[in-house]
């Protein structure tokens, strides 16, 4: 996304520092790693879970999209991010802003038949292309009686035993427009301000806050049961 959303624990970690003796101390830095990486992972589960409350059915891309990179003795820095493909049309949800735009394209487009949707309720950037090669479908403007200019992907009314399949003979294409008039399939517009939020960072926060303490205190154990 935009911008790194930072959440710091180093005030835990400078109090309980303070505490510790010479032996405790040496092991300060691995168990900090490993809690921070486990925290890091609880907010990916938390991310990828909430996703559901935003968009309806998410792909697995997008779920998928969110990982995490472990924290180092060295760094102690864990990282939950969003994979860049995905981040560019996420980033209006967290930051503000106007939908991505598919594709590489300069236009919204506004699905107006449903049945062009694929399993996840999203229009596919190959689904254009493919209706765009049909001999009933054309893309371009047309003025309405009154007086209105629309664009967008348009239909033909078509006598469903002339449509036939490219190479196909005897096959009639399916999704003909058995009407008399025109049917807009996609009407083209300005890209819509995104209303749904993510919070992703204010999630982020919740759950290092409720788990970081719990996770430091197993790791902390553990790397003094078995140190040597």
């Amino acid at each position: 996304m935009q911008s790194p959303i930072r959440i710091s624990v180093q005030s835990d970690l400078d109090a309980l520092t303070r505490r510790l003796n010479d032996f405790e101390r040496k092991q300060l830095p691995f168990a900090s790693a490993q809690a921070l990486t486990a925290v890091a992972k609880r907010v990916q589960a938390a991310e990828k879970a909430a996703l559901p409350q935003v968009f309806d059915r998410p792909t697995p891309f997008t779920v998928n999209s969110i990982g995490v990179k472990a924290a180092r003795k060295n760094t102690q820095e864990a990282l939950v991010f969003v994979k860049d493909i995905a981040a560019a049309y996420l980033a209006p949800y967290e930051f503000g802003g106007t939908h991505k735009l598919i594709g590489s394209g300069k236009t919204w487009l506004n699905p107006k038949d449903m049945a062009l949707l694929n399993q996840y309720g999203n229009f596919s950037r190959t689904a254009l292309k493919r209706l765009e090669g049909r001999p009933d479908i054309f893309v371009g403007t047309i003025k309405t009686a009154s007086g209105e200019s629309i664009g967008g992907v348009w239909q033909r009314p078509t006598d469903v035993k002339a449509i036939k399949r490219s190479g196909k003979r005897g096959v009639a294409m399916r999704g003909a427009n058995k009407t008399s008039h025109l049917r807009l399939l996609i009407r083209f517009g300005d890209a819509q301000p995104v209303k749904q939020h993510l919070h992703f960072g204010k999630r982020g926060h919740e759950v290092v806050a409720s788990t970081y303490r719990a996770e430091f205190a197993a790791a902390f154990a553990k790397a003094l049961a078995t140190a040597r």
